[in-house]
């Protein structure tokens, strides 16, 4: 029942459906402190913003984009697939990926919380194959929902445990492609603390261990939002840092901050990036780690 709902829903242009994200987005923000703070707060430690006057503007459009990002998989989820791909109104550097396409050892897709990525996987999968990596909704009601939006036509979903890791494996080692949200705040021993936009941020290092493992090419991608509900223009620039040892994580956050700087006003600020997960040391000098010495 739902799911036909959100199929005719899907039938609305995409100008009005973000706007009534957009109008979510402020409601949101207005109805939770802890969102809006941490929102502000993550906005002001990236530095992208000139003076005051400039940190407000990004401010009041991230909370409106931030509303569109919700919405807008309305219509990339459960349009017919070859609609939903017209969204991309554009795609460059297509030589980059038909050059790391024909290595022909699999390509790694990484897909900030910036845009739709959503839509950057729906292209991907038009190519070739692709795997992407999520992490399971907390609300089983969910699951569904995502394995019918998210989980179609070439697009296979692994969840984010050792079982969906295997999956990511033989899909490079079959020459194909996986798509991996590198932001997203790993388990415990499934990271490091390596700094992002000058604070230190549990990062992932399954990334890097992929790339040894199979030798693919990593590539970052961002689906940015046009204005006027025109659609998204995807972007890819190649990952040229280091993929093992102690600086790599850095490097890793240092190419998602080049990808955040394409649009600083579309980019998840209100995710909890810099959260210190359940059995995980905080980092050293952190506000954490000083409060629990000065309870010994």
């Amino acid at each position: 029942m739902l799911i036909r709902l959100l199929r005719q829903l899907a039938k609305l242009p995409l100008s009005w459906i973000h706007a009534v994200g957009g109008a979510l987005g402020w409601i949101v923000y207005f109805l939770s402190d802890t969102y809006a703070a941490r929102l502000r707060a993550n906005l002001l430690q990236s530095g992208l913003w000139r003076d005051e006057k400039d940190y407000q503007r990004i401010l009041r459009r991230n909370i409106a984009e931030s509303g569109k990002a919700g919405t807008e998989l309305i219509p990339v989820w459960f349009r017919p697939v070859a609609r939903a791909v017209q969204l991309v109104v554009r795609a460059e550097p297509i030589a980059l990926v038909e050059a790391a396409e024909g290595r022909g050892r699999g390509v790694i897709y990484l897909t900030p919380h910036l845009g739709c990525f959503d839509a950057a996987a729906l292209w991907v999968a038009q190519r070739q194959p692709i795997t992407v990596l999520y992490r399971p909704p907390k609300m089983k009601a969910l699951q569904p929902l995502i394995e019918a939006g998210r989980g179609r036509d070439k697009v296979q979903l692994a969840p984010a445990n050792l079982g969906g890791v295997r999956l990511l494996l033989k899909a490079l080692r079959r020459g194909e492609a996986v798509g991996i949200l590198p932001d997203q705040v790993p388990g415990t021993g499934e990271g490091v603390w390596a700094d992002f936009f000058g604070r230190p941020a549990y990062t992932m290092t399954l990334v890097g261990k992929l790339a040894q493992a199979t030798g693919a090419t990593i590539l970052m991608a961002a689906a940015v939002r046009l204005p006027g509900g025109a659609g998204f223009a995807l972007h890819f620039t190649e990952f040229d840092g280091r993929t093992s040892g102690e600086n790599s994580a850095r490097d890793f956050n240092a190419a998602i901050e080049r990808t955040v700087k394409l649009a600083p006003d579309q980019y998840l600020w209100s995710y909890n990036r810099y959260k210190t997960p359940s059995g995980v040391k905080a980092p050293e000098g952190s506000e954490e780690e000083r409060g629990k010495r000065s309870e010994h």
